[in-house]
């Protein structure tokens, strides 16, 4: 069996012009209404006055009083009267005597007939106009007196308009109104049509339920999405942006946000540069105060420029981790250059061993074991701390496949548990990391290429030092190495420029500085200050102010 199909309802802009439709309509009718009462009470009015003038000419003629006198006043007055009729157009103008009775009338038959109106008025010798009902039909009259040179009223005098004439002369103006009304209606409705078919476009020929439905959608999924969203209208400025988008990008509400400019937001300048851009930007990776975003903006354009839509990742965690991985990448490089070491001494001893010479096998074997331990003793007294400790053995390994001696300066000093939990490990691994990887790369290929490494908790903090004997940092640039992708070398596969970029921001993350300046051998000297607890510092205090 076929279910019958539900009628859908109609789109938004046929509801639309239906009632701009009807409501031109309304006011056209209304006007034309307006307009016909009007017409036809102004028309009445002029009529009245028209009578009124007429009546008061002809009580007022000289010849009216020398005619009423005669013996036969129809003689002079009928003619008198027609004449007065084609000439001001009107449908009667009546003479009578004082009791009423005709002495004109455009029918001859009611002459000498009285008259049918009101003439109290008139013998008073006051002029009115009424709307009487006569021989003629239903007309607007004017009844006036008329006197001889003593003031006694000798005659009577009524002019007047048959109603239908007047309703005749509103027809023909009703006729022309309801031409200006028609006319009126249907360029209304063109251009109403016109109008909602614009909006037809617009609005995809939707109803306004199923564009509330979708509003709806549109801003549960805006706010369910965890990346950010943010769009920019023709002037950058800020068109939408969603709970994601403020999170990453640490603006205030969304209301203090929405209309603003993006220069004004304060977010850091090489993010500004991106969103600001006109080109489209895929995968930038840019820094935040505390985060590593990936931006992507897409231009949205309809013969103009319309606007931008901007989407950020944040991947500080995937930075962190890709970083640990990189370090592990490092370990295991280090582990294998380590173990060709160990095969190498290995048969060194062994071949010494099969020469003869078990005493120099002896002595060599133990050279190194000496080595290694003298090594990790010095690191593991210098810094007590576990994951540091571990970090600058396997950075020394690193640096030595690399040709770049890493040594600890004897200064040096952080025991474990000295940390507070507020500073993590992770940041610690970030900033030194980072450091030691920036300083070994400049030192490479320098005369004697040494790093020294400086750790100890001294005046309330933690101060970290990396120096190198590589070319120095030109004082011109001691800011701008620490922005996201400012490099003196040739970028590689994974870009450059991040390392001192995620340093620093690690650092303001705890609340610490990092500054750059020269190396007393040569070469740069980074130092970075972390702020620590005064339980921490005094526990592990040593006179001089240094642990």
């Amino acid at each position: 069996m076929r279910m019958p199909s539900v009628p859908r309802p109609r789109s938004l802009a046929a509801q639309l012009f239906a009632m701009q439709a009807v409501l031109i309509a309304v006011v056209v009718a209304g006007y034309a209404l307006f307009t016909y009462v009007s017409d036809r009470g102004q028309a009445e009015d002029a009529a009245r006055s028209q009578a009124k003038a007429v009546a008061r000419a002809v009580a007022d003629s000289p010849s009216v009083r020398q005619a009423i006198g005669t013996p036969h006043p129809t003689a002079e007055l009928q003619p008198y009267a027609l004449r007065v009729m084609a000439d001001t157009e009107v449908d009667f103008v009546t003479i009578m005597s004082p009791q009423g009775i005709r002495w004109t009338h455009p029918d001859k038959k009611q002459i000498g007939k009285h008259f049918l109106g009101n003439t109290e008025r008139a013998l008073r010798g006051e002029t009115f106009t009424e709307t009487y009902t006569g021989t003629l039909g239903t007309s607007v009259r004017a009844v006036t007196p008329v006197e001889d040179d003593r003031g006694r009223v000798i005659g009577l005098v009524s002019a007047g308009i048959q109603v239908e004439k007047i309703s005749e002369r509103v027809q023909g103006q009703l006729t022309a109104l309801l031409v200006v009304a028609g006319s009126a209606l249907a360029l209304g409705a063109v251009g109403t049509y016109v109008v909602n078919a614009r909006l037809r476009r617009h609005t995809h020929g939707m109803n306004a339920a199923e564009l509330s439905r979708m509003h709806d959608y549109h801003q549960a999924a805006l706010h369910a999405v965890r990346e950010g969203l943010l769009m920019l209208d023709g002037q950058y400025r800020v068109a939408l942006i969603n709970d994601g988008g403020r999170e990453l990008l640490g603006v205030s509400s969304e209301h203090r946000v929405i209309g603003r400019s993006v220069a004004d937001l304060g977010l850091p300048a090489p993010l500004t540069g991106a969103l600001l851009a006109s080109e489209p930007r895929v995968d930038e990776v840019h820094l935040t105060a505390s985060r590593v975003l990936v931006v992507n903006t897409s231009p949205v354009s309809g013969g103009e420029q319309r606007g931008t839509v901007v989407t950020l990742r944040d991947v500080t965690e995937l930075q962190s981790v890709m970083g640990e991985l990189d370090s592990e990448r490092g370990f295991t490089q280090a582990l294998r250059s380590q173990a060709h070491e160990a095969a190498n001494r290995l048969h060194t001893v062994v071949s010494l061993i099969e020469l003869g010479r078990a005493e120099q096998a002896v002595d060599f074997a133990t050279a190194e074991l000496e080595l290694a331990q003298a090594l990790t003793d010095q690191v593991v007294a210098a810094v007590g701390e576990p994951v540091l400790a571990a970090l600058l053995l396997g950075k020394t390994a690193q640096a030595n496949e690399r040709g770049v001696e890493l040594v600890v300066s004897d200064d040096s000093r952080l025991d474990d548990g000295l940390l507070p939990p507020s500073l993590p490990a992770r940041d610690l691994v970030t900033i030194l990391g980072n450091l030691i990887d920036n300083a070994v790369d400049a030192a490479q290929g320098s005369l004697r290429a040494r790093v020294t490494v400086t750790a100890y908790a001294a005046d309330g903090g933690l101060l970290l030092r990396v120096s190198d004997t590589g070319a120095g940092v030109d004082p011109a640039h001691a800011e701008a190495v620490f922005q996201r992708g400012f490099s003196t070398k040739p970028a590689g596969p994974g870009g450059r420029g991040l390392g001192l970029a995620l340093a620093r921001q690690a650092v303001h993350r705890q609340d610490g500085t990092l500054s750059v300046t020269e190396a007393d051998g040569g070469g740069a000297e980074f130092e970075v200050r972390l702020p620590l607890s005064r339980t921490a510092v005094r526990s592990a205090s040593v006179p001089g102010g240094r642990a």
